[in-house]
C-alpha cells in the first residue's frame, strides 16, 4: 500500500509560495495531484513581492504578461501594477484554486535530505519539524536573499538601518537626513518616493545604468470590460507584449538576427540610444548627466524604466555621490573625498545574493553528494529545472532561466508544464524514481555557455547576472520561445528511472 500510495499519490513538498510555488501548485492539482504542500518561510505568500514592500514597488514588466495564462486578471489599473496588486492578484490565485489549506506559512525549509534506500526526501524545518516527501520542487526563486555590503563600520552606525527587501514599515522617513547606498532596480523606485518626504538625501551610486523611459498607461474601464468580455482582446494584447519584448533579446546578442530582419547589433545601438536621449532631456547639467552616463554596452547590466529617477536627483534636497565609500561612522557615511552626515537613516538598495541558488537550504541528493560540493565550479541544471545526481527534485526559475528582456512569470510556466509532465510520466509508468543523466546536463550546460559567450553579459562588465569569474549563471542565452520549445517535452532519455 504504501508503495501505491507514492507512485500514485506522490508526497510532494513546494518550498516557496511566490509565483512559482502557487503556479505550480495550481497545475498539480489539475492535474490531479493533490498530495502536496507548500511551505513558506514568510508570514504570506508572495515571494519577492510579499518581501520588497517598499515606496513605489512596482513591476518592470507589463502587468498582463507578468501573470499567469491559465488565471487571467482582466481589470489591472495600469501598465505596470504595483506590489500591491500584484500581491492581490496572487492571494486571488490562493483564494480561487483553494490552495490555503495546502500552505504552512511561518515555516522555512532548512535541510533536505535524499534517503537511497527508502527513495524518499527528508525535510527538516527552523522547528525542527522533519517531514517526508517523494517530490520535492523548489520554488526558492533568486532574488531571496538580500546582500548588506561589506563597508567599514556598517555594524557601528547608530541611527537606522535597513535593506531594501526588508523595509522598516514602523520607521517614519518624515525630515530624516538619509543616504541611500546602491542605484540600481529597486532604489530607482523607492528613491523618488522618499526624496519627497526626507530633509536630505544622499545617493550613493557605483556604476550608472541604463535608463529608458517607464511608458505608463492606466487601463479605463471599458478597456478593462473589453479584456474580460470580448474573447480573445486579452490574448491578443498579452502576445503583443510578448513580441515586443521578445525582439528586445536582440540587444543583448550582437551578432544575431529577428527573422532576418533586425539585427542584433542595431537594436542595441536603437535601445542606447533611447537611452542617451532619455538622460540629455532630463540632465541639463553636463557634470551630472557624465556621472550617469554607463561606460559598459546596453544589456550588460539590467536595463532599467524610470521617468522620475534623473528629476529626482536634480531636487534641492537629494545629491548624487559617486565617490567611493571608506568607511561609516556612528552618525555618517565617509568617502575618498569628504563626509556625508550626520545622517539619522541609511538604505540599502545594494542587491542580493543571486548567484548561489537555494543559500538558505542544506540540500544533499544521492550517495550523501551535497547541492555546495556539486556545484562548486558554479550552480548548474539541465534546463534550470534539474540536478544530475539529485533524484525526484526539480527547480523552479533555477540557474540560467531569468531573463533581461522579458517575463519570468512566462519561463516559469513553462518549467511547470515540463515539471508535471514528467510527474505524470512517473505515475503512467509506476517509477518511483527520476534523475537527469550527468552527461546530458553537462552537454546542456556546454552549449549554453557557448551561446552566452556571444552575449552582452559576457562582456565584461559586473552584474548579479555572472560570477566572480565571469560566468553567466543567472540568464537564459537565447529568446523566451527557444527556452518554450526546450521544455516543451521532456526528453526521457536523459533521465534514468527507475
Amino acid at each position: 500500500m504504501a508503495r501505491k500510495t507514492s507512485i500514485e499519490s506522490p508526497r510532494i513538498a513546494i518550498i516557496g509560495a511566490g509565483f512559482s510555488g502557487i503556479g505550480m501548485a495550481i497545475k498539480l492539482q489539475t492535474a490531479g495531484f493533490n498530495n502536496f504542500t507548500i511551505y513558506e518561510a514568510a508570514a504570506d505568500v508572495g515571494g519577492t513581492w510579499f518581501y520588497n514592500a517598499y515606496p513605489g514597488a512596482a513591476c518592470d514588466i507589463a502587468s498582463h504578461l507578468y501573470s499567469f495564462s491559465f488565471r487571467r486578471k482582466h481589470d489591472w489599473t495600469k501598465t505596470y501594477a504595483s506590489h500591491e496588486e500584484i500581491l492581490a492578484y496572487l492571494h486571488t490565485c490562493m483564494d480561487e484554486d483553494g490552495l490555503w489549506p495546502k500552505t504552512r506559512l511561518n515555516t522555512r525549509v532548512e535541510t533536505a535530505v535524499y534517503d537511497d534506500t527508502a527513495v524518499s526526501w527528508t525535510l527538516t524545518t527552523n522547528e525542527g519539524e522533519t517531514i517526508v516527501a517523494d517530490i520535492v520542487i523548489f520554488a526558492c526563486g533568486q532574488l531571496n536573499k538580500p546582500i548588506n555590503p561589506q563597508i567599514e563600520g556598517l555594524d557601528d552606525f547608530q541611527g537606522t538601518i535597513f535593506h531594501s527587501a526588508r523595509w522598516d514599515q514602523d520607521y517614519d522617513l518624515t525630515g530624516k537626513r538619509v543616504a541611500v547606498i546602491g542605484s540600481g532596480a529597486s532604489s530607482i523606485q523607492f528613491v523618488p518616493e522618499i526624496a519627497k518626504e526626507v530633509e536630505s538625501l544622499a545617493v550613493f551610486q557605483r556604476t550608472p545604468s541604463w535608463i529608458v523611459p517607464r511608458r505608463e498607461v492606466y487601463y479605463t474601464t471599458k478597456q478593462q470590460q473589453r479584456f474580460r468580455k470580448i474573447p480573445g482582446v486579452e490574448s491578443l494584447h498579452r502576445l503583443g507584449i510578448f513580441w515586443f519584448n521578445e525582439q528586445g533579446f536582440l540587444a543583448f546578442r550582437p551578432g544575431q538576427k529577428w527573422w532576418g530582419l533586425i539585427e542584433g547589433s542595431d537594436k542595441a545601438k536603437a535601445w542606447e540610444g533611447a537611452a542617451m536621449r532619455h538622460l540629455k532631456k532630463q540632465v541639463v547639467d553636463p557634470e551630472l548627466r557624465a556621472k550617469l552616463t554607463p561606460d559598459y554596452g546596453i544589456g550588460c547590466k539590467r536595463v532599467l524604466l524610470s521617468n522620475d529617477w534623473y528629476p529626482t536627483l536634480q531636487r534641492d534636497n537629494t545629491q548624487l555621490v559617486t565617490d567611493h565609500i571608506t568607511r561609516i561612522t556612528g552618525d555618517s557615511i565617509e568617502t575618498e573625498s569628504g563626509t556625508i552626515g550626520p545622517l539619522d537613516a541609511i538604505i540599502l538598495g545594494t542587491g542580493f545574493d543571486a548567484n548561489t541558488f537555494l543559500s538558505t537550504i542544506k540540500v544533499k541528493g544521492a550517495h550523501g553528494l551535497d547541492l555546495a560540493t556539486a556545484w562548486n565550479d558554479g550552480p548548474k541544471a539541465h534546463l534550470g529545472i534539474t540536478i544530475a545526481n539529485f533524484p525526484n527534485l526539480f527547480m523552479l526559475y533555477g540557474p540560467n532561466t531569468n531573463l533581461g528582456h522579458g517575463s519570468i512569470i512566462y519561463m516559469i510556466e513553462c518549467q511547470i508544464r515540463y515539471i508535471r509532465k514528467c510527474l505524470q510520466k512517473m505515475r503512467r509508468d509506476r517509477l518511483r524514481m527520476l534523475t537527469v543523466k550527468p552527461e546530458a546536463q553537462a552537454r546542456f550546460n556546454e552549449e549554453l555557455q557557448r551561446d552566452l559567450k556571444q552575449s552582452v553579459w559576457a562582456s565584461g562588465c559586473s552584474s548579479w547576472y555572472v560570477t566572480a569569474d565571469g560566468t553567466v549563471v543567472n540568464n537564459w542565452s537565447g529568446f523566451m520561445l527557444g527556452y518554450w520549445k526546450r521544455t516543451l517535452r521532456p526528453d526521457f532519455a536523459d533521465f534514468t528511472t527507475a
